[in-house]
């Protein structure tokens, strides 16, 4: 290979890995939530979506930086998922009922209903938020003068980047090394086990959609000054973070990142030598072969170990 075709690789297994950590979190978020309640939430992109027009508006009218809003969008989404799970996904799961999925459809309609709200309110205008650091880059050669290689990284990919390693980090500490943590992965365990143990299973489920909305909302801030935001975002998003659930393993936390990171590379390869068009394709033909043969995901490969265990 010639100095300029490393040159292309290595840049682009860096956007990968970069794209690949924000995949991680928005997918950490979707298989919290599968790890302890069994099931798929389909509105998890227009939660994301929700995050993001909050993170928005904070700039447009309190001059807000969208990852200073983190803090703010963050445990808005928290509660916010709280109030869905307790209101309106627990009565779902108490009825019995022909269709036991009756609860994934339900999170099919919340996610209509937040779609079609945003529309209303916000029309479905593209927007986003013109910060300065935006077209930024840091460039190799700057600080290694004698790199025979010009790389450069994205200024708020890379801030984004750093944000959901240390949001991922804080995630592990509080599921390790705190009681609820504890409780919620003895609940995603073995509920019945965590039950006689005086688990509060109600509640830890409860806490777990809110964990999760406020994972994707967080992941949103970090998306906004990135991409375009409008009310049919979350569709592809939900897509995505489904993705990397199956890639990752269902339910498990460690498989979330290494499917994000796995996902993240190979749309980047895939956009840089085949075509940016490609990337979705590339991204469900990956999704079809993990289903075919890979059904135990990527982390089977190294560690065949379930949320939380």
């Amino acid at each position: 290979m010639t100095s300029a075709q490393i040159e292309v690789l290595l840049q682009t297994l860096i956007s990968g890995i970069l794209l690949g950590g924000l995949y991680a979190l928005i997918g950490l978020g979707m298989t919290l939530i599968m790890g302890v309640m069994k099931i798929i939430n389909l509105a998890h992109g227009e939660l994301m979506m929700v995050a993001m027009y909050i993170a928005y508006w904070m700039f447009v009218l309190f001059h807000v930086d969208p990852y200073l809003s983190v803090f703010i969008a963050a445990p808005v989404m928290f509660f916010l998922g709280v109030m869905i799970q307790k209101f309106l996904i627990n009565p779902v799961l108490r009825v019995e009922s022909i269709l036991p999925e009756n609860q994934v459809i339900l999170t099919v309609g919340i996610g209509m209903v937040l779609s079609n709200l945003a529309t209303m309110f916000f029309t479905s205008d593209y927007r986003s938020t013109p910060v300065g650091y935006a077209t930024d880059a840091l460039y190799l050669s700057d600080y290694w003068k004698s790199s025979p290689i010009e790389l450069s990284l994205s200024v708020p990919w890379s801030v984004s980047f750093v944000f959901a390693v240390i949001i991922t980090i804080a995630l592990w500490f509080f599921l390790s090394k705190t009681d609820t943590g504890k409780s919620i992965r003895a609940t995603a365990q073995d509920p019945e086990a965590a039950l006689l143990m005086g688990v509060n299973i109600k509640l830890m489920r409860v806490i777990t959609f809110g964990l999760g909305s406020g994972l994707v909302g967080a992941a949103g801030c970090l998306l906004l000054p990135i991409y375009y935001l409008f009310p049919a975002l979350g569709g592809q998003f939900t897509l995505i973070a489904f993705v990397i659930t199956i890639l990752g393993r269902l339910g498990s936390a460690m498989g979330a990142i290494i499917g994000g990171l796995v996902l993240g590379v190979f749309e980047s390869l895939t956009a840089t030598y085949i075509g940016m068009g490609w990337a979705p394709v590339g991204r469900f033909v990956m999704f079809i072969a993990c289903l075919v043969f890979l059904p135990g995901g990527v982390a089977s490969l190294l560690r065949k170990k379930r949320f939380g265990a």
